[in-house]
């Protein structure tokens, strides 16, 4: 039985960087629980205002609660993270930002918009609820929360910023790492250094204008030290990041050739061609720069022979 252990919501760094002391120390197979503010940390509220965002202070956004120290994960190792329950607040906010989003140059003016989450029905059949976009004009959006940061911490000494995803996690922004969702992470540094935070209500691939719905979230997960297994891979989802969008895309299809290769025992043609027929590219992060991230999306429902014995 794995051990259960918290992160505080006080426990957040503003960097990714392998010379943090961690918040707490683990075993691998534990689960952790970790209470986080949203993405402004804090200086957003409920009852905030569009005059609000002119005190925004940008050193302070993205924070990420941890790091966890995994005992025994080594560089080389991977760290499973198993998405085990995510709890959104009653509120959250979307907000364009001056120099932020796709369309930056067109966006030059700041507006917030606060929503109320209505969270019924969270983690059934239901759904996870929904939030009112414009109840008049019968605008509804249906929730399902996530952490849009998962890292760990890079081999490369130094601080890095929480703003752009990396080979090793970060502000991926991939909203089908929700409940149930399954991340693989490679270790560069000894105990892995596990950080997560801004939590999102809701989110389309690319989160175009720079926001989600940002939100306060509980978030549990467990981490597990891997060895011997590729790490380029989520559940039924690979990733590419890099600052050239194509080559980022390249990464993706790579990744999930290589995941087919390995976990299904395909040539390196045949998982080719089956990309090309099943599996869906999608733009899940083009905002946060100067990386992309490009994730390529297989359903599991075509290998028929894995779904009847599972």
């Amino acid at each position: 039985m794995s051990s259960i252990h918290s992160v505080k919501r006080s426990q957040s760094h503003l960097a990714w960087d392998n010379s943090i002391t961690p918040a707490i120390r683990v075993s691998s197979g534990s689960t952790v629980s970790f209470d986080c503010l949203d993405a402004s940390n804090g200086q957003i509220t409920a009852t905030s205002t569009r005059a609000s965002l002119a005190s925004l202070v940008f050193a302070q956004l993205d924070q990420v609660n941890g790091p966890v120290f995994v005992e025994g994960a080594e560089p080389g190792d991977t760290i499973r993270v198993d998405v085990l329950d995510v709890q959104a607040a009653d509120w959250g906010w979307t907000a364009l930002i001056p120099g932020f989003g796709l369309l930056a140059d067109e966006f030059s003016e700041p507006a917030l918009k606060i929503w109320s989450l209505e969270r019924s029905g969270e983690g059934t059949d239901e759904g996870y609820g929904h939030a009112w976009f414009d109840k008049e004009k019968g605008i509804r959006i249906p929730l399902r929360p996530f952490a849009g940061e998962m890292g760990v911490a890079p081999g490369k000494p130094g601080a890095h910023s929480t703003i752009p995803p990396y080979a090793t996690g970060g502000n991926v922004d991939t909203r089908h790492l929700s409940k149930g969702a399954t991340l693989y992470l490679p270790v560069e540094v000894e105990g892995a250094l596990f950080s997560i935070g801004d939590g999102h209500a809701a989110l389309g691939d690319g989160e175009v204008c720079g926001t989600a719905i940002e939100t306060p979230m509980n978030v549990t997960v467990r981490l597990t030290v891997l060895r011997d297994k590729p790490h380029d891979e989520e559940f039924y989802c690979t990733t590419g990041v890099d600052s050239d969008i194509r080559e980022a895309t390249r990464a993706a299809v790579r990744h999930m050739i290589a995941f087919l290769v390995a976990e299904h025992a395909l040539s390196r043609e045949e998982a080719y061609m089956l990309c090309s027929v099943a599996g869906d590219l999608r733009m899940h992060e083009v905002v946060d720069m100067p990386n992309y991230v490009i994730g390529m999306m297989l359903p599991k429902s075509i290998f028929v022979k894995h779904t009847e014995s599972g």
